[in-house]
């Protein structure tokens, strides 16, 4: 399955160190590390987190049932399968906890906290030392697509080097999917992972897809497939597409026996009452959602005119951030900081180098900024 190289694990978004490190306020600082949405949080999100601001003085409602019901409804999901987190990052360390996998496979490269969960929760079982991770090397050659049959292979082959359990044995295998992929950009076709899917029900391994990013390629979800898949879990993110990112709150849709054993361990309260307040409001603002598709459709394609223009290699990417390549990429990503313009480095993600960078779409003139700075800092 490929060498494993283990670094440090930082993400992108540390906005608050970057500024106190060069003394400015945050609001100098262009952060191309997180890739949120550049319309920024909803008006009638802000307009409802001032008129709620007084609930937060209770409790939260620790089941979420209002926003649990409209996201059920909004994608036609029955209610009792749909479970709300402090992020769907809480959510990916909840499965792991819940699941207690004998075994996992996870692509590379690919979000970092799907290892790191996998591996706390072995950490802390003595019973599941000898178990593995795999590891699903993504090739270049093939722009870090993921193939179907490639992937079920390898599932299949994890499956097979473990111990016979009986078939009343609660913990299985688990695989991770993150479509469209993070931090590539690359998304996965829905009928390949469908077809993943069902691979991974008859080898009676879990399969989560993640799917953070999902609603800026909205043709590519499952999340109605769950119903008919016992193996199959769906995990959905507000953070990116509402911008919500310093509001966490994320969601996730499972079989009924994943919601029993999340629930039988999971922290009370762990989605706010603010956070509630935000996606009940963010749900019903439809004209956001295609405001945002019409925004990033136009700047995506002055990006990629520009990196073609620069000699700069990049990946096609269906979200709203762009994988690029460039020789000199440490050397460029320390000296946009130093002028307040942070880049995701991607060294310490397994499958990726020194010379690749994640950048997020902004606005027009924000672009511009990073566009006329990038190219200062490569002459």
């Amino acid at each position: 399955m490929g060498v494993r190289v283990t670094r440090a694990l930082t993400h992108g978004g540390n906005i608050h160190a970057a500024a106190r490190m060069l003394g400015v306020g945050i609001g100098d600082i262009l952060d191309l590390s997180a890739s949120i949405n550049p319309l920024g949080m909803p008006r009638c999100v802000q307009t409802a987190l001032r008129k709620g601001l007084t609930e937060a003085v209770h409790y939260p409602d620790p089941a979420a049932a209002e926003l649990t019901a409209a996201l059920a409804n909004y994608h036609s999901v029955p209610p009792e399968t749909l479970l709300c987190g402090n992020g769907s990052t809480e959510l990916i360390y909840l499965i792991a906890q819940a699941l207690r996998p004998t075994a996992a496979l996870i692509p590379a490269p690919t979000f970092a906290e799907y290892e790191r969960a996998v591996t706390a929760c072995r950490k802390s079982d003595a019973r599941s030392v000898k178990h593995s991770i795999s590891y699903f090397p993504l090739k270049e050659k093939t722009g870090f697509r993921i193939d179907p049959d490639g992937f079920i292979d390898a599932m299949a082959n994890m499956v097979s080097t473990l111990p016979l359990r009986h078939p009343r044995q609660s913990a299985l295998p688990v695989a991770f999917l993150c479509n469209p992929n993070n931090p590539t950009g690359v998304g996965t076709p829905r009928e390949d992972v469908l077809k993943i899917a069902r691979a991974a029900r008859k080898l009676r391994c879990y399969l989560v897809v993640d799917e953070a990013f999902v609603d800026f390629c909205p043709q590519h979800s499952v999340i109605d497939a769950v119903a008919g898949n016992p193996c199959l879990i769906v995990l959905r993110s507000m953070t990116k597409f509402y911008a919500l990112a310093g509001i966490r709150l994320g969601y996730g849709i499972f079989p009924g026996s994943v919601v029993r054993r999340i629930l039988s361990i999971r922290e009370p309260w762990t989605v706010s009452t603010i956070a509630q307040i935000a996606g009940l409001s963010a749900l019903q603002d439809a004209s956001y959602r295609a405001k945002t598709a019409q925004m990033l459709a136009r700047e995506k394609l002055f990006l990629e005119k520009a990196f073609r223009t620069f000699g700069i290699e990049h990946l096609p990417s269906e979200a709203n951030y762009y994988l690029l390549k460039m020789r000199d990429a440490e050397t460029i990503a320390a000296g946009l900081a130093q002028k307040g313009i942070l880049l995701r480095r991607c060294v310490n993600i397994s499958g990726l180098t020194r010379s690749h960078l994640r950048v997020a779409v902004r606005t027009r003139s924000e672009n511009i900024r990073f566009l006329k700075e990038l190219n200062a800092c490569r002459d």
